[in-house]
């Protein structure tokens, strides 16, 4: 790894981070958290981003041609944007200036670039490390456009949430997104060894306790070492614990999931995509997911009635009365009893047949009624309740369905200027496939009696 001359408050980062390391050799220091003292010192050391930092890596390929230049680095929490971000940082003479959107506004902001500027002047250029920096609102993030356009900042921000949706297009287009991935099994399983390695003992825990950690981290490097870290504090060094002994320790960990961001976008599109599919264990399984992170069960009654008018319609007319009855019970019964009707309304969504057809004639007619705007009806099925609308042809020659043969009249009714449109198409799927047969035996009529 190259010398780092990065200087933080007068003091070169290197030689800091020198110092610390060696102060707190052997895991001497405990007031460290066992996260931080595991940080990764080389792009190499990096665990579960192979993507980015592997030989073959798109971080490691940007360095051996000259820099990265200013990135957004996007992924789950405890997957290495921090650590990350001081690695590149090490990796250029560059001074680091480090902040948090948190606690930050635009009068830190003025004077983190005004003392860029200053050192620009001088030579030094700088990085820009902004922590959650969707949390800064559009203005805010606006303010960094002209000092990355003019160089006197390199920017990198840290991001949990879709940077497509949380910052702004003009900041996007001068930086490059690199997504980080959430940590699976096998790279929390590295975590784990490279803690036991520094605190000189393994776990005290069996194998089925030590899937069960990595299982209460859910993806989250920093969340198991913290549980590890918990564990080594709690027990004994000879003791070692199962899955109970475990669960009396450490508290269980929230599912990584925020109702107002990506993770609730993310599960919904998950849950409907399923029952869409039809597979119905897949639908249960991210109802049940959204349900244990503490999402409204009426927002999820909801969107299972949308389900029913939009995937499955008038091929199974039953879909839409069942979901409204599972979103009645749990408004009868509450939590957790109400939760098995949305869960039976999921399963019988999830194994109906499929049309969207009437979704698809919604959206065609929509476009129609924009298309043509305010057209008269044809006057022959408009009432005429004045002398005036009746002088005016309303109403003359309308025929009353009900008196014709087979109670079907055959008449237009569509505005003449516009003619007949034909917007919905029933598949040959469930209770579609009769509708089908009803509106081809009207149509035969409709030809018949002189009416396209």
């Amino acid at each position: 790894m190259a010398v780092l001359s990065v200087s933080f408050c007068g003091i070169k980062l290197a030689e800091l981070f020198d110092t610390e390391d060696k102060q707190n050799a052997n895991s001497g220091d405990l007031n460290r958290p066992l996260a931080d003292r595991l940080r990764p010192k080389e792009l190499s050391d990096v665990v579960g981003q192979d993507h980015l930092t592997g030989d073959e890596g798109v971080l490691t390929r940007l360095f051996s041609t000259g820099g990265a230049g200013s990135l957004i680095l996007w992924g789950p929490p405890g997957t290495g944007k921090t650590t990350l971000a001081r690695l590149i940082a090490g990796k250029t003479d560059h001074h680091f200036e480090q902040l948090s959107a948190i606690f930050s506004g635009v009068a830190d902001l003025k004077k983190i670039f005004e003392s860029a500027r200053l050192r620009r002047s001088n030579g030094t250029a700088t990085i820009l490390f902004v922590d959650e920096i969707h949390r800064f609102n559009r203005a805010q993030q606006d303010s960094f456009l002209p000092v990355m356009e003019d160089g006197t900042i390199t920017l990198i921000g840290a991001t949990t949430e879709n940077p497509s949706f949380e910052l702004n297009a003009a900041l996007l287009s001068r930086a490059r997104v690199l997504t980080l991935k959430r940590h699976d099994e096998n790279s929390l399983s590295l975590l784990l060894t490279k803690a036991e390695a520094l605190i000189g003992r393994p776990l005290p825990v069996d194998e089925d306790g030590r899937v069960a950690i990595i299982a209460m981290a859910d993806g989250d490097g920093r969340a198991v070492l913290t549980l590890a870290e918990e564990l080594y504090r709690s027990t004994l060094p000879d003791e070692r614990i199962g899955v109970d002994g475990l669960r009396k320790i450490l508290q269980r960990r929230a599912p990584l999931y925020d109702k107002g961001q990506d993770g609730h976008y993310n599960l919904i599109s998950a849950l409907h995509k399923s029952v869409r599919g039809s597979d119905p264990d897949a639908a249960l399984y991210y109802l049940a997911r959204m349900l244990d992170a503490g999402e409204d069960p009426l927002y999820l009654g909801r969107r299972l009635v949308r389900m029913a008018s939009e995937d499955i319609g008038l091929a199974d007319p039953q879909a839409l009365q069942i979901t409204l009855a599972a979103k009645d019970a749990f408004d009868y019964l509450g939590s957790p009893e109400g939760e098995l009707a949305l869960a039976q309304a999921c399963v019988y969504l999830a194994s109906a047949p499929k049309s969207n057809a009437v979704y698809k004639a919604y959206k065609a007619a929509r476009i129609s009624a924009q298309q043509f705007g305010s057209l008269l009806p044809p006057k022959h099925i408009l009432n005429a309740p004045t002398k005036l609308m009746g002088a005016e042809g309303y109403g003359v020659g309308y025929q009353y369905d009900h008196d014709a043969p087979d109670a079907f009249s055959g008449q237009d009714y569509f505005p003449t200027e516009m003619g007949r449109q034909k917007y919905y198409e029933p598949v040959e799927r469930g209770f579609e496939r009769d509708i089908g047969k009803r509106l081809d035996y009207w149509s035969k009529l409709r030809r018949q009696r002189g009416s396209s």
